[in-house]
């Protein structure tokens, strides 16, 4: 088997019917396998998924789970990945499709062309469920080979749809960083970046759609425990990077605890917002203003600005009030 494509889904059952067939209408000059992991629909969509196996029983497998397996559906991805028997993995979302007959066949072309390559990816087009205009993902002086140093910095870095990437079966692991995390795709590429570079093929062969029910919706950025899961996360990848990018990596963590700042959970904790301001700014070493503003606001309890602006004050109306 040369390929495994890995569709991954949960609750979508308006559009996991595209996803399977566009992988059915692959054109290759070798056998691939379908492997549809469900992670315990309720909207239907497993029975769905089961239709298409019986339709195409040499070529669809149901991976269909009893109980959800958690995680933001890391775990469903991890236990679909372990059946997977061909020599490439070609994964994609459940809300997600393909555009372009050829996908496969050109990336294992690239792949077999370029051994010492853990991936390859390619351009995809961006869909917006309400109305927004539909943009490509990569721009056109998208860079051609990808490192680990091109997948981390100050922000969060993602240019890899998951509709868009092909990768060597065999060479993903999952340290207890990874296994925490909400996000699959940002450690994935990390992982697979170390164990060889990352190819760029152009053209637009897939589609990532966003809407409501995928994961991008669900990543809420007041919300406390998505932040610190980021931060984990990232700390995770600094030690998986044995703190190679540990300068980048800290600011980057930074920026999360800023985000804490505002998180829902702690709007009227005045301790807890001061202790992340000062964790943000030992992290991130801002400059010298935006340091003040989070002094100001988050550090300086609001009692002390009020008693300092009253005697700031004063002698102004003191002298109003002498008129």
């Amino acid at each position: 088997m040369k390929v495994s494509v890995v569709i991954l889904t949960y609750n979508q059952k308006n559009f996991i019917g595209k996803a399977i067939e566009s992988a059915l209408a692959q054109e290759t000059n070798f056998d691939f396998e379908i492997l549809v992991g469900d992670d315990c629909s309720t909207d239907g969509a497993q029975e769905v998924i089961q239709g298409y196996q019986n339709q195409y029983p040499d070529k669809v497998k149901a991976i269909l789970h009893s109980k959800n397996l958690g995680q933001n559906g890391l775990f469903n991805t991890i236990e679909t990945l372990k059946l997977a028997t061909g020599d490439y993995i070609a994964p994609m979302d459940g809300d997600d499709y393909w555009t372009s007959p050829h996908k496969l066949q050109i990336q294992v072309d690239f792949m077999e062309a370029n051994p010492s390559f853990s991936a390859c990816f390619h351009n995809a087009l961006i869909t917006y469920e309400d109305g927004t205009p539909s943009h490509e993902l990569n721009s056109p002086d998208q860079k051609t080979i990808i490192t680990v140093e091109d997948l981390v910095g100050e922000d969060e870095i993602w240019f890899m749809a998951t509709s868009a990437v092909m990768f060597k079966n065999g060479l993903m692991y999952y340290p207890e960083w990874f296994l925490q995390s909400t996000s699959g795709d940002i450690p994935r590429y990390v992982i697979l970046a170390k164990q060889g570079p990352i190819g760029y093929v152009s053209g637009v062969m897939s589609v990532y759609r966003k809407n409501r029910g995928g994961a991008s919706f669900r990543d809420h950025y007041k919300d406390a425990r998505f932040l610190y899961n980021r931060i984990k996360m990232y700390e995770g990848i600094n030690k998986e990077l044995g703190q190679q990018y540990d300068d980048l990596l800290k600011r980057n963590i930074a920026r999360y605890y800023k985000m804490l700042l505002e998180a829902r959970q702690y709007q009227k904790s005045y301790f807890r917002r001061a202790n992340l301001a000062i964790k943000y700014l030992e992290l991130g070493k801002p400059d010298r203003e935006t340091t003040r503003e989070v002094v100001r606001d988050y550090i300086i309890p609001k009692w002390m600005m009020q008693v300092y602006s009253f005697f700031a004050l004063l002698p102004h109306r003191l002298k109003e009030s002498s008129r």
